[in-house]
C-alpha cells in the first residue's frame, strides 16, 4: 500500500482537531509531519500530542518562523512519500478523504495531482462558496485564473511532481498555492473527487488571507511569473494575458488611493516584463 505523507504546517494554533481527522482516516499508510514555524504559544507541546510522539505516529519539525511556504516545503524535504497530502491547521478531513483520493489515482493512471470539493465554515456556520470556486476536473488551468481554485488541504499529489515544480515559492507570503497550481495546471490534467472531504473553517482573525492587504500583488506576479516561463497555447496565453489587465485594472488604482506609489511602480515594472504593456492597462 502507497504511503501517503501528511504535511500539517503550523504557527501558534492548536492542530488537535486537524490531527484527530488524520489520524481518523481509512487509508492507513500514513506517515505525519508537522512543521511547527515557530510557534512561541506551545501550541505543539500538549499531552496528547506528545504521547502521539511517543507511539511514533507524529512526527515534529521545528524551525524558524519563515512562512507557510517554506514550512511545507520543510516537511516535503523530510517526507518518504510516494504521495504527499497538505493539511491546514485549521482544516479537517472526512475519514474516508485519503482512500478515496487514491481509489481515483488507481483508476487513473495518468493523474499526477487530485483534489477534492470542500464544506465551508466560517464563523461557525456553514457558507456555500462563491460560483467562481465550482470544482473541476481535467484542464483545470483557465478555471484557476480567477481564483484560488484549489484548496491545499484538499490536494493529494506525487512527491515526484513536487519537486520538479520546485515546491512552493518562499518569497510568497500569500497566495503561494495559488502560484503552485498555476505552474502544475499549466503542464499536467489534475484529477477530481467531487465530494465534500475537506472541510474548510475561516473567518478568524489569524487567517493569512485575513491579514495581508495586498494579495492581487501576488497574483498578478504569480501570473506574469506563468508568462514568462511557460510555452502557453495562444487561448491560453490570452486568458493570461486577460486575467492579469483585469486584476490589475482593480489593484493599480486601489495602490494610488491609498498613498503606495512605490507598490505601484513596482507592480507596473513587473506586469511590463511579463509583455503585457502599460498601454492594455
Amino acid at each position: 500500500m502507497d504511503t501517503v505523507s501528511v504535511i500539517i504546517p503550523t504557527y501558534n494554533r492548536s492542530i488537535i482537531r486537524a490531527l484527530e481527522s488524520v489520524m481518523a482516516q481509512t487509508w492507513r499508510n500514513l506517515e505525519i509531519i508537522i512543521v511547527d514555524d515557530g510557534s512561541t504559544d506551545g501550541s505543539t507541546d500538549g499531552t496528547r500530542m506528545k504521547a502521539w510522539i511517543e507511539q511514533s505516529a507524529v512526527r515534529i519539525i521545528r524551525t524558524a518562523n519563515r512562512g507557510v511556504a517554506a514550512a511545507r516545503n520543510t516537511g516535503v524535504e523530510a517526507a518518504a512519500g510516494p504521495w504527499i497530502a497538505f493539511l491546514d491547521s485549521d482544516d479537517t478531513w472526512a475519514e474516508c478523504k485519503l482512500e478515496k483520493q487514491m481509489r481515483h489515482i488507481r483508476a487513473h493512471p495518468d493523474i499526477r495531482i487530485v483534489y477534492t470539493s470542500e464544506r465551508w465554515i466560517r464563523r461557525g456556520v456553514r457558507v456555500n462558496p462563491p460560483k467562481a470556486y465550482r470544482k473541476y476536473g481535467g484542464d483545470v488551468f483557465l478555471h484557476c485564473l480567477p481564483v484560488c481554485l484549489i484548496a491545499p488541504s484538499s490536494v493529494l499529489m506525487q512527491l515526484s511532481l513536487f519537486r520538479e515544480m520546485g515546491g512552493f515559492d518562499p518569497a510568497y507570503p500569500v497566495c503561494e498555492d495559488y502560484d503552485l497550481w498555476l505552474r502544475i495546471c499549466s503542464l499536467y490534467p489534475v484529477g477530481l473527487v467531487d465530494e465534500e472531504l475537506t472541510v474548510k473553517y475561516g473567518g478568524h482573525a489569524d487567517q493569512l488571507s485575513a491579514s495581508s492587504p495586498v494579495m492581487d500583488y501576488w497574483r498578478i506576479r504569480a501570473l506574469c511569473g506563468i508568462l514568462q516561463t511557460r510555452k502557453l497555447s495562444p487561448p491560453h496565453l490570452e486568458a493570461v494575458r486577460r486575467e492579469i489587465i483585469r486584476k490589475a485594472k482593480i489593484f493599480l488604482p486601489g495602490c494610488l488611493r491609498h498613498g503606495r506609489s512605490e507598490l505601484h511602480e513596482q507592480t507596473t515594472d513587473i506586469i511590463r516584463a511579463s509583455g503585457v504593456t502599460p498601454g492594455h492597462l
